[in-house]
C-alpha cells in the first residue's frame, strides 16, 4: 500500500467518526422532541411537557397523564423520585396568551 491509500483510509475514518459525533450531538440536543419519533394522536394519554437537567446525572421531568401533571426526578442509577403529583395545569387567560 502506498501513502495515498493510508491517507485515504484515515480521512474516511475521520469522516465516519465525525458523522457519528454529529448524530450523537443531535440526539442529545433534541432528544425525543425530534419529529416523527413519537406518534401524536388523539388517544395519547401520556406526554412529556418539559425536561430540565439538574446536573450530569439527574433531570427534572414534568409529565402529563390524563389531564394531570406530575413532577419527577430521574437518575440513571437510582429509582425515580416523585416530587409532586396530581398538579392541576394552570388555566390559560381568555385571549389564549400564556400567563406571566
Amino acid at each position: 500500500m502506498e501513502a495515498a491509500d493510508y491517507l485515504r483510509a484515515a480521512l474516511a475514518f475521520a469522516f465516519t467518526l465525525s458523522l457519528i459525533g454529529l448524530v450523537a450531538w443531535l440526539v442529545g440536543r433534541y432528544g425525543r422532541s425530534l419529529p416523527g419519533l413519537l406518534p401524536e394522536g388523539k388517544g395519547q394519554r401520556l406526554s412529556v411537557l418539559e425536561r430540565r437537567l439538574i446536573d450530569g446525572r439527574h433531570q427534572l421531568v414534568l409529565l402529563r397523564r390524563d389531564g394531570r401533571e406530575h413532577l419527577v426526578i430521574l437518575s440513571g442509577h437510582a429509582r425515580p423520585v416523585v416530587v409532586e403529583r396530581d398538579i392541576t395545569p394552570p388555566a390559560l387567560p381568555a385571549n389564549g396568551a400564556a400567563a406571566p
